[in-house]
């Protein structure tokens, strides 16, 4: 399909595994994406997903053993 690539081409792209993207992909993390029977097709100028990126939230903070002391 022109414009769009598999996930395996992606996943090298990305240095990800290929269950990640495909994880990506069913969970809507990567704009444009769509499925057809049992393959993913990726935009090729899609963006590599940040943690941040989820719902628009900004990824969370682990908190200190200090800030765990003074709860």
């Amino acid at each position: 399909m022109n414009g769009y690539i598999q996930v395996e081409e992606i996943a090298k792209r990305w240095d990800l595994s290929l269950r990640h993207v495909q994880s990506l992909c069913r969970n809507g993390r990567i704009e444009g994406v769509v499925k057809f029977g049992n393959t993913w097709a990726i935009p090729e100028n899609a963006d590599k997903p940040t943690r941040s990126s989820i719902n628009g939230k900004p990824g969370r903070k682990s908190k200190t053993n200090e800030e765990i002391k003074h709860e």
